[in-house]
């Protein structure tokens, strides 16, 4: 029996589910597709996106055959043949051809470059698919002749579409919160959640039952889940941030390895890590936000199991980090104002004044270039008139934010900022 990720593939841009953006109504590529005119691109995207079936799907739409490589298992020989086909299609048919490559980031400097005059006559459309960054990994050759297109992880509401399709296909049936937890812990990736629910289907017809349960997803995912219906998540994850925020790594280590051992997403984590070095390490530490998005980029790049390695490094390194909200303190202070108060009028000294008749209504007159003075600073108004007085950054002297802020104070002048206008509930 076929795997449900294979029978649901989509066969038009129609049945494609999620990356609206990209193949909705008015999406680029559909417009592309329909037009019958296609250009090289590369998809760039996580596992289970649909990079593989879109490139087939734009191929078939715009009416161009389709020629599929590997780059794990294929070499040079195989992009020749592939290129001499497409140019016989092309000489004999008058038709054009997609030449798809599947991880084209695996391919070496030389077959890349060995694409780039097919790619420059128009001989084939090249649509190479990636999950690597394709600007530290393809050629900047290849890339400067492509056009870039980025697919995100699917919403758990279009995930949940492809679980009712499968059931449906499988004449299964499955509970409200088995559907949810599935949804909830594929992470963006189709493939992984139909993998899980053909799991769930085949255990629960195995125990003679006729709906899959919640036990029969927990049971396909070896346990790695947590229970949608309980405020535990929220709560274990509420833990962690709140104790890296008060620098306890003994107690922010453990709760991390709770949430991965019960299935949370490795990608979720990292994301609520590069929150926090702003809103509670901040100035403190101003490294703790590069911190943060490496361990981002490494979780993307290494994958678990190994990625929980850069999340405990990340995890413990923050804990230990000195805390400052100013950033925080300071963003809401703004907010407020704007949202209260509106916006205020640019001071024409610092309006545009790079255009022609800019500065006969007299913008940019008076500005005065800072590095034209001593110490690159020069004192002089750069709110609107209407707010020259506020302050909104209201900064603390713990960590490296002391120097930082001293040093600040000492080139412009400006003895202790006062107070923002409100306190930050």
């Amino acid at each position: 029996m076929a795997p449900l990720a294979d029978l649901l593939r989509p066969r038009t841009l129609d049945e494609i589910v999620g990356q609206d953006h990209l193949v909705g109504t008015d999406g680029p590529l559909r417009h592309l597709a329909n037009a019958g005119r296609l250009t090289t691109m590369i998809l760039w995207g996580p596992a289970g996106t649909g990079k593989t079936t879109l490139a087939r799907i734009l191929a078939a739409s715009a009416g161009y055959a389709t020629e599929s490589l590997s780059a794990v298992t294929s070499g040079v020989k195989d992009v020749r043949e592939a290129l001499e086909r497409a140019r016989r299609r092309l000489g004999e048919n008058d038709q054009r051809t997609v030449l798809f490559i599947d991880e084209v980031h695996r391919f070496n400097k030389a077959q890349q470059d060995l694409l780039l005059p097919a790619t420059e006559t128009g001989e084939v459309v090249l649509i190479g698919a990636t999950t690597e960054n394709p600007y530290f990994e393809v050629n900047a050759a290849l890339m400067s002749r492509a056009t870039l297109w980025r697919l995100r992880p699917l919403e758990s509401s279009d995930i949940a579409i492809l679980i009712e399709r499968g059931v449906e296909l499988r004449h299964g049936s499955i509970s409200v919160e088995a559907l949810d937890a599935i949804a909830a812990s594929a992470d963006g990736d189709a493939r992984a959640a139909l993998t899980t629910l053909d799991t769930a289907l085949i255990l629960a017809s195995s125990l003679g039952v006729d709906e899959v349960q919640f036990e029969h997803v927990s049971r396909a995912r070896d346990g790695r889940l947590y229970h949608q219906s309980s405020d535990t998540h929220y709560d274990q994850v509420s833990a962690l941030i709140k104790s890296i925020r008060g620098s306890d790594p003994d107690a922010a280590l453990y709760w991390l390895v709770t949430l991965l051992e019960s299935g949370e997403s490795a990608r979720f984590l990292a994301r609520r890590l590069v929150i926090l070095a702003s809103e509670d390490v901040g100035l403190a530490d101003p490294m703790g936000l590069v911190l943060a998005e490496s361990c981002a980029r490494a979780v993307e790049f290494v994958g678990l199991p190994e990625a929980r390695l850069n999340l405990a490094h990340a995890t413990i390194a923050l804990s230990l980090m000195p805390k400052s909200n100013s950033v925080t303190r300071a963003l809401a202070s703004v907010t407020r104002s704007v949202v209260q108060d509106g916006l205020g009028e640019v001071p024409d000294h610092l309006r545009d004044a790079h255009y022609r008749g800019a500065k006969d209504l007299g913008f940019g007159g008076g500005y005065r270039y800072p590095h034209d003075f001593e110490q690159g600073w020069v004192d002089q108004p750069y709110l609107p008139e209407t707010h020259v007085s506020r302050v909104f950054f209201d900064p603390t002297n713990y960590g490296r934010e002391g120097p930082l802020v001293e040093q600040w104070r000492r080139r412009t002048g400006r003895g202790d900022v006062s107070t923002p206008d409100a306190p930050v509930e």
